[in-house]
């Protein structure tokens, strides 16, 4: 950062100071997260193995071979891995609610920092083709954006190397929202919601991912691995900002 960068920086966090995303307290300049304070940084529950191979959701104690994950049973993936940056509670959650519904741009950075510290999750998604979960033209136009394509991109930029962004699929059917249903609603509510994009052509050879936000069912990201899967697409895997 030049020397000008760096005053028009630090005037402007004197001017007007970051309020935590979570608690709503200040963030002070050597907190480690542009929009979360300290304290609430460190309760960040970050993902580490052992975990599920198929959710992400990580194993607590002992895990036995062969061990049955609760959180996404009776799934059946069109994907073969999944994994997730941290659990979708406390100040976690809070980003993901900023950026979805607050138009809070603002904490893409805090989750670009996110995935920096997540060394793991950068090496399964370095050099794979990211594919965001998309939405309906009406509910992108609404928002101004697509948050589950922001996050790819910053993902994407966290990993670096030839790892690259397409949005390949395209939202058909313009669903209810999924938040209140369980997997079973969530699947018949699914139902040939997504389709690829005009002219799109996959690579048998490409490993592709799904990004999303949150994994909570799996069943969006399910349905979009099935059209890609009908589509030519022989390595996909998932990756979500959150669990839970």
């Amino acid at each position: 950062m030049s020397t000008l960068a760096q005053l028009t920086h630090g005037l402007g966090r004197a001017v007007f100071p970051p309020v935590c995303a979570h608690c709503r307290g200040l963030v002070g300049d050597d907190d480690g997260f542009p929009h979360l304070c300290a304290v609430c940084a460190g309760q960040l529950e970050f993902v580490e193995s052992p975990h599920c191979t198929t959710c992400g959701h990580p194993f607590y104690g002992e895990v036995d071979e062969g061990r049955m994950c609760p959180h996404c049973v009776g799934l059946v993936p069109a994907f073969c891995e999944g994994r997730t940056a941290v659990l979708f509670k406390g100040p976690a959650r809070a980003l993901v609610i900023e950026l979805k519904y607050h138009r809070g741009l603002h904490v893409l950075a805090d989750m670009e920092a996110v995935f920096r510290r997540s060394p793991g999750l950068l090496d399964f998604v370095r050099g794979a083709v990211l594919v965001p979960v998309p939405l309906h033209p009406r509910k992108e136009r609404e928002r101004g954006y697509n948050q589950s394509a922001l996050i790819a991109e910053r993902l994407a930029r966290a990993a670096a190397g030839t790892t690259a962004v397409a949005s390949l699929l395209r939202r058909a059917v313009d669903t209810q929202t999924q938040t209140a249903f369980d997997r079973r609603t969530r699947q018949a509510n699914l139902k040939n919601a997504f389709a690829l994009r005009n002219g799109v052509s996959l690579n048998p050879a490409q490993h592709y991912i799904l990004v999303d936000d949150v994994f909570t069912t799996g069943s969006t990201l399910n349905g979009c691995a099935r059209v890609l899967r009908r589509g030519g697409c022989l390595n996909l895997d998932v990756v979500t900002f959150g669990h839970g």
